[in-house]
Protein backbone atom coordinates (compact mmCIF):
# COMPACT_ATOMS: atom_id res chain seq x y z
CA UNK A 1 0.00 0.00 0.00
CA UNK A 2 1.16 3.48 -0.96
CA UNK A 3 1.30 5.69 2.25
CA UNK A 4 1.35 9.59 2.88
CA UNK A 5 2.61 10.85 6.45
CA UNK A 6 1.11 13.71 7.34
CA UNK A 7 2.79 15.67 10.77
CA UNK A 8 4.41 18.47 12.29
CA UNK A 9 6.88 17.19 14.18
CA UNK A 10 9.98 15.77 13.04
CA UNK A 11 10.43 13.29 15.07
CA UNK A 12 6.79 11.73 14.32
CA UNK A 13 7.33 11.45 11.11
CA UNK A 14 10.80 9.82 12.05
CA UNK A 15 8.62 7.10 14.47
CA UNK A 16 5.49 6.57 12.09
CA UNK A 17 8.52 5.60 9.01
CA UNK A 18 10.75 3.11 11.09
CA UNK A 19 7.66 1.56 12.49
CA UNK A 20 6.41 1.11 8.80
CA UNK A 21 9.45 -0.26 7.74
CA UNK A 22 8.96 -3.23 9.85
CA UNK A 23 5.21 -3.85 7.93
CA UNK A 24 5.17 -5.61 4.49
CA UNK A 25 4.27 -4.17 1.07
CA UNK A 26 4.28 -0.63 2.83
CA UNK A 27 5.59 2.31 0.27
CA UNK A 28 5.94 5.82 1.89
CA UNK A 29 5.32 8.11 -1.04
CA UNK A 30 5.67 11.40 0.78
CA UNK A 31 5.81 13.69 3.80
CA UNK A 32 3.86 16.77 5.02
CA UNK A 33 3.90 19.09 7.88
CA UNK A 34 0.58 21.13 7.38
CA UNK A 35 -2.70 20.35 5.56
CA UNK A 36 -2.09 22.64 2.36
CA UNK A 37 1.38 20.55 1.26
CA UNK A 38 -0.97 17.21 2.35
CA UNK A 39 -4.01 17.89 0.23
CA UNK A 40 -1.26 18.99 -2.85
CA UNK A 41 0.72 15.34 -2.28
CA UNK A 42 -2.23 13.73 -2.37
CA UNK A 43 -3.29 14.68 -5.82
CA UNK A 44 0.48 14.18 -7.05
CA UNK A 45 1.40 10.67 -5.39
CA UNK A 46 -2.71 9.56 -5.05
CA UNK A 47 -2.08 7.47 -1.54
CA UNK A 48 -4.24 4.57 -0.39
CA UNK A 49 -3.93 5.49 3.00
CA UNK A 50 -2.65 8.69 4.86
CA UNK A 51 -1.85 9.07 8.18
CA UNK A 52 -2.50 12.30 9.60
CA UNK A 53 -1.87 14.19 12.68
CA UNK A 54 -4.95 16.15 13.58
CA UNK A 55 -3.40 19.03 15.61
CA UNK A 56 -1.32 20.96 13.25
CA UNK A 57 -0.75 24.77 12.10
CA UNK A 58 -2.97 26.20 9.73
CA UNK A 59 -5.80 23.44 8.23
CA UNK A 60 -5.79 20.82 10.50
CA UNK A 61 -6.11 16.83 10.30
CA UNK A 62 -10.03 16.67 10.30
CA UNK A 63 -10.26 20.10 7.82
CA UNK A 64 -7.24 18.31 5.71
CA UNK A 65 -9.52 14.97 6.16
CA UNK A 66 -12.96 16.78 5.11
CA UNK A 67 -11.31 18.79 1.95
CA UNK A 68 -9.75 15.42 0.08
CA UNK A 69 -10.41 15.45 -3.33
CA UNK A 70 -9.07 12.84 -4.88
CA UNK A 71 -11.18 9.84 -6.57
CA UNK A 72 -10.58 7.36 -5.19
CA UNK A 73 -10.33 9.12 -1.91
CA UNK A 74 -7.38 7.37 0.60
CA UNK A 75 -8.38 5.30 3.72
CA UNK A 76 -7.73 8.02 6.52
CA UNK A 77 -5.82 7.04 10.05
CA UNK A 78 -5.60 10.06 12.17
CA UNK A 79 -3.08 10.02 15.60
CA UNK A 80 -3.19 12.82 18.06
CA UNK A 81 -2.45 12.95 21.88
CA UNK A 82 -6.03 14.53 22.41
CA UNK A 83 -8.67 11.67 22.77
CA UNK A 84 -11.41 14.23 22.46
CA UNK A 85 -11.09 14.76 18.65
CA UNK A 86 -12.21 10.68 18.53
CA UNK A 87 -15.70 11.75 17.39
CA UNK A 88 -15.14 14.00 14.80
CA UNK A 89 -12.64 11.82 13.22
CA UNK A 90 -15.31 8.50 13.18
CA UNK A 91 -17.63 10.76 11.47
CA UNK A 92 -15.61 11.20 8.57
CA UNK A 93 -15.29 7.64 8.06
CA UNK A 94 -11.57 7.39 9.42
CA UNK A 95 -9.79 4.48 9.19
CA UNK A 96 -8.76 4.24 12.51
CA UNK A 97 -8.24 6.74 15.27
CA UNK A 98 -4.72 5.99 17.46
CA UNK A 99 -3.06 7.59 20.60
CA UNK A 100 0.28 8.93 20.55
CA UNK A 101 3.02 7.30 21.35
CA UNK A 102 2.43 5.13 18.54
CA UNK A 103 3.18 1.69 19.13
CA UNK A 104 3.83 -0.93 16.21
CA UNK A 105 1.35 -3.24 16.98
CA UNK A 106 -1.49 -0.79 17.42
CA UNK A 107 -0.64 0.41 13.94
CA UNK A 108 0.07 -2.61 12.15
CA UNK A 109 -3.92 -3.15 13.22
CA UNK A 110 -4.93 0.36 11.64
CA UNK A 111 -3.14 -0.47 8.33
CA UNK A 112 -4.39 -3.63 8.18
CA UNK A 113 -8.26 -2.34 8.57
CA UNK A 114 -7.37 0.33 6.17
CA UNK A 115 -6.30 -2.73 3.45
CA UNK A 116 -9.42 -4.38 4.12
CA UNK A 117 -11.72 -1.04 3.54
CA UNK A 118 -10.14 -0.30 0.80
CA UNK A 119 -10.59 -3.80 -0.77
CA UNK A 120 -14.15 -3.85 0.50
CA UNK A 121 -14.80 -0.57 -1.23
CA UNK A 122 -12.86 -2.04 -4.61
CA UNK A 123 -15.41 -4.74 -4.45
CA UNK A 124 -18.51 -2.60 -3.27
CA UNK A 125 -20.28 -3.03 -6.67
CA UNK A 126 -20.39 -7.10 -6.87
CA UNK A 127 -21.11 -6.78 -2.91
CA UNK A 128 -24.29 -4.64 -3.47
CA UNK A 129 -25.44 -6.70 -5.87
CA UNK A 130 -25.24 -9.92 -3.66
CA UNK A 131 -26.60 -8.01 -1.06
CA UNK A 132 -29.62 -6.93 -2.95
CA UNK A 133 -30.33 -10.70 -3.40
CA UNK A 134 -29.85 -11.76 0.27
CA UNK A 135 -32.37 -9.38 1.02
CA UNK A 136 -34.71 -9.93 -1.23
CA UNK A 137 -34.65 -13.94 -0.88
CA UNK A 138 -36.98 -15.72 1.01
CA UNK A 139 -36.23 -17.09 4.28
CA UNK A 140 -33.03 -15.18 4.62
CA UNK A 141 -31.36 -15.58 7.83
CA UNK A 142 -30.74 -12.37 10.12
CA UNK A 143 -27.58 -12.46 11.67
CA UNK A 144 -27.63 -12.77 15.51
CA UNK A 145 -27.49 -10.14 18.62
CA UNK A 146 -25.69 -9.14 21.20
CA UNK A 147 -27.52 -6.06 21.85
CA UNK A 148 -25.26 -3.17 21.07
CA UNK A 149 -23.57 0.04 22.41
CA UNK A 150 -24.25 3.17 21.76
CA UNK A 151 -21.11 5.43 21.04
CA UNK A 152 -20.94 9.54 20.72
CA UNK A 153 -20.96 11.06 17.14
CA UNK A 154 -20.87 14.54 15.67
CA UNK A 155 -24.35 14.92 15.11
CA UNK A 156 -25.82 12.14 18.15
CA UNK A 157 -25.00 8.87 18.64
CA UNK A 158 -23.81 5.96 16.43
CA UNK A 159 -25.42 1.87 17.27
CA UNK A 160 -22.79 -0.50 17.27
CA UNK A 161 -23.35 -4.41 17.59
CA UNK A 162 -21.80 -5.99 19.83
CA UNK A 163 -21.69 -8.76 17.64
CA UNK A 164 -19.20 -6.91 15.57
CA UNK A 165 -16.77 -5.85 17.95
CA UNK A 166 -13.27 -7.77 18.11
CA UNK A 167 -11.77 -6.56 21.03
CA UNK A 168 -11.85 -3.71 23.17
CA UNK A 169 -9.09 -1.96 24.93
CA UNK A 170 -8.97 1.09 27.35
CA UNK A 171 -7.40 4.54 26.78
CA UNK A 172 -7.32 6.45 29.89
CA UNK A 173 -10.56 7.88 30.68
CA UNK A 174 -12.39 6.03 27.58
CA UNK A 175 -12.48 2.70 25.73
CA UNK A 176 -12.31 1.68 22.09
CA UNK A 177 -14.34 -0.87 20.71
CA UNK A 178 -12.74 -2.29 17.56
CA UNK A 179 -14.81 -3.73 14.35
CA UNK A 180 -12.99 -4.74 11.34
CA UNK A 181 -13.59 -1.70 9.53
CA UNK A 182 -13.70 1.04 12.38
CA UNK A 183 -12.99 1.82 16.05
CA UNK A 184 -15.51 3.68 18.50
CA UNK A 185 -14.96 5.86 21.31
CA UNK A 186 -16.52 5.66 24.30
CA UNK A 187 -16.28 7.30 27.50
CA UNK A 188 -16.82 5.02 30.16
CA UNK A 189 -15.30 2.49 32.73
CA UNK A 190 -14.30 -1.01 31.90
CA UNK A 191 -15.92 -2.56 34.78
CA UNK A 192 -19.70 -0.89 33.81
CA UNK A 193 -18.31 -2.12 30.33
CA UNK A 194 -18.24 -5.95 31.59
CA UNK A 195 -21.62 -5.45 33.01
CA UNK A 196 -22.93 -4.25 29.77
CA UNK A 197 -21.00 -7.56 28.12
CA UNK A 198 -22.50 -9.89 30.14
CA UNK A 199 -23.49 -13.00 28.63
CA UNK A 200 -21.89 -11.85 24.99
CA UNK A 201 -19.42 -13.78 23.57
CA UNK A 202 -16.51 -10.93 24.68
CA UNK A 203 -14.70 -11.44 27.68
CA UNK A 204 -12.49 -9.86 29.72
CA UNK A 205 -8.74 -11.09 29.27
CA UNK A 206 -7.33 -8.11 31.41
CA UNK A 207 -8.17 -5.48 33.19
CA UNK A 208 -7.50 -3.32 30.60
CA UNK A 209 -8.71 -5.24 27.67
CA UNK A 210 -11.93 -7.77 26.09
CA UNK A 211 -11.12 -10.45 23.56
CA UNK A 212 -13.71 -12.07 21.13
CA UNK A 213 -12.29 -15.52 21.49
CA UNK A 214 -12.95 -16.56 18.16
CA UNK A 215 -10.32 -13.49 16.79
CA UNK A 216 -7.87 -15.53 18.75
CA UNK A 217 -5.15 -17.09 16.17
CA UNK A 218 -2.42 -17.73 18.33
CA UNK A 219 -1.33 -17.76 22.06
CA UNK A 220 2.60 -16.77 23.05
CA UNK A 221 3.82 -17.30 26.39
CA UNK A 222 6.93 -15.99 28.14
CA UNK A 223 7.85 -15.47 31.62
CA UNK A 224 4.34 -17.17 32.55
CA UNK A 225 2.77 -13.95 30.74
CA UNK A 226 0.46 -15.27 28.20
CA UNK A 227 -0.27 -12.84 24.80
CA UNK A 228 -2.72 -13.09 22.69
CA UNK A 229 -2.78 -12.64 18.87
CA UNK A 230 -5.64 -11.59 17.17
CA UNK A 231 -6.11 -12.67 13.26
CA UNK A 232 -5.59 -8.77 12.07
CA UNK A 233 -1.97 -9.40 13.89
CA UNK A 234 -2.57 -6.81 17.04
CA UNK A 235 -1.77 -8.52 20.38
CA UNK A 236 -3.24 -8.15 23.58
CA UNK A 237 -1.80 -9.21 26.91
CA UNK A 238 -3.65 -11.46 29.34
CA UNK A 239 -3.71 -10.72 32.89
CA UNK A 240 -2.80 -12.80 35.34
CA UNK A 241 -6.07 -13.60 37.21
CA UNK A 242 -7.36 -14.52 33.65
CA UNK A 243 -5.51 -16.74 32.36
CA UNK A 244 -7.25 -19.81 33.38
CA UNK A 245 -10.76 -18.52 32.06
CA UNK A 246 -9.10 -17.35 28.72
CA UNK A 247 -7.17 -21.02 28.42
CA UNK A 248 -10.94 -22.85 29.06
CA UNK A 249 -12.22 -20.17 26.37
CA UNK A 250 -10.14 -21.00 23.84
CA UNK A 251 -10.32 -24.90 25.01
CA UNK A 252 -6.12 -24.65 25.59
CA UNK A 253 -5.73 -27.85 27.90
Amino acid sequence: MRVLLVDDEVLALDRLRTLLADMEDIEVVGEANDGDAALALMRETLPDVVILDVQMPGRNGLRTAGAIDIDPAPEVIFITAHEHYAPDAFDLEAADYILKPVRFERLQQAMNRAKRRRWLRDEAARAQSLSEQIESGKGAARPSSEAEIWVPGRHGQVRVPVETIDWIEAARDYVLLHTPLRSHMLRTTMSALEEKLEGSQLMRVHRSAFVRPSKVSEVRWANRTATLVLQDGVTVQVGPSYVSAVEAALGIG
